[in-house]
């Protein structure tokens, strides 16, 4: 018993050495080279090999330690019984003479070897150890056992993670770096996820010198489902957007996409609009957080703000909805503010919400700034809200403003 949580303690060890923010080739090959340094004496192993699964056999990838001899470059169905192993997960070839040996094997003749497979198809390992005199059938099975599913885990979270990775790669390319220039209008904006992939985006679109394209949208939850559904209405977006052709046509074409993309029970809420370099504008919101403009003039006893919230509702759930265009007009030294949900519902220790109100008056209080100031005055003040924990839900702000006319 003594020997057995000794053994665990150092599989434990080994296995919390090991870094997981790799290829799964370059950590199995770790792996090995880790197992034969600190178990060789416990377990009685001489070397280890690595063979990495291809199309039609298993090729060796890497060999540590004095196997004693040379060792097959390939495993395959046809010449070696790897039945056993692929059945069982682990399999001990102890026997110089019975079926399923190491002689069978066509590894290393006459040498016992300890077997395990671990990954998924089409990229799994078989790690066989060979084994030196005085090991322990019980101790060695044990290990091994052990080895396969502390390994096969963090295989799986290395895959996760990779996965993440490329989809944090493909959103970014999709997501423009920085707003377009746009004479007599300055822009701002920035997107900060909550994972490492978000469910916020905001896109530019060139409908030519004298108009802009504009568009922001929070798709439900966050993280790799929420990605996903995001490149796909990023896409449809741009692949439909043309001068001259009805917006609300395109987000009914665009909502029928995506309800029939299986994502039905998740849904996006996208605001678009057009800006004319005169000021005009016409948007649609489709669920949206509306956006607010601010208005230049704060006379007392009059209106400061408006908000577009014309157009329909989220897009996704229902086979067929139908949006309506709204209109506006940006004046000079005015602003239009688009954000997400997640900087309204940043919250404090004592869990309440940043609110619109706190958003509204930062921005009658810096609104004769310049956008960027804007931008970064609310991301300050959300995150000392939030005691500068990490956020809750991805948080996007764009900030638009009309130049002052000339005096």
């Amino acid at each position: 018993m003594a020997a057995a949580k000794l053994l665990y303690r150092r599989l434990d060890a080994l296995f919390g050495s090991l870094k997981t923010r790799r290829s799964q080739s370059k950590l199995v090959e770790t792996f090995l080279e880790e197992a034969l340094a600190n178990l060789k004496e416990d377990l009685h192993l001489r070397a280890g090999l690595v063979y990495v699964e291809r199309r039609d056999n298993f090729a060796l990838q890497k060999a540590v330690g004095d196997p004693g001899a040379p060792v097959a470059e390939t495993l395959d169905a046809a010449t070696t019984p790897l039945t056993e192993l692929t059945r069982h997960r682990v399999y001990i070839y102890s026997a110089p003479d019975a079926e399923g040996s190491p002689q069978r094997l066509g590894v290393l003749p006459r040498s016992a070897l300890a077997g395990l497979i671990v990954g998924q198809r089409p990229q799994r390992y078989v790690i066989l150890f060979v084994l030196g005199d005085g090991w322990q059938l019980e101790e060695l099975d044990f290990a091994l056992n052990t080895i396969r599913a502390s390994l096969d885990a963090r295989l799986v979270d290395q895959r996760v993670r990779g996965s993440f990775r490329e989809a944090a790669e493909i959103q970014q390319s999709l997501l423009v770096e920085e707003p377009p220039e746009f004479a007599g209008y300055e822009l701002a904006a920035r997107s900060v996820p909550a994972d490492e992939v978000g469910g916020d985006f905001y896109d530019f679109y060139d409908l030519g010198e004298s108009t802009l394209g504009l568009a922001i949208g929070d798709a439900s939850g966050h993280g790799l489902p929420a990605a996903l559904l995001v490149r796909d209405v990023v896409t449809g977006l741009r692949m439909g957007i043309e001068k001259e052709l009805k917006v609300a046509h395109v987000f009914e074409k665009l909502n029928r996409v995506i309800h029939r993309s299986r994502l039905s029970s998740r849904f996006v809420s996208v605001f678009y609009c057009e800006l004319e370099r005169d000021g005009n504008l016409v948007y649609v919101n489709a669920g949206h957080q509306p956006p607010i403009l601010f208005f230049r003039e704060q006379t007392p006893g009059k209106v400061c703000e408006v908000e577009l919230s014309n157009g329909g509702t989220v897009i996704g759930p229902l086979p067929e909805a139908r949006f309506q265009r709204g209109f506006a007009r940006v004046h000079a030294g005015e602003v239009l503010l688009l954000l997400t949900d997640g900087i309204l519902e940043r919250r404090d220790k004592k869990s309440e919400f940043f609110g619109d109100e706190r958003v509204r008056s930062l921005v009658r209080q810096h609104q004769s700034q310049p956008a960027t100031v804007i931008l970064e005055r609310l991301f300050e003040a959300a995150i000392a809200w939030g005691d500068g924990r990490p956020w809750e839900d991805d948080a996007t702000i764009v900030v638009v403003k009309r130049a002052e006319l000339a005096s």
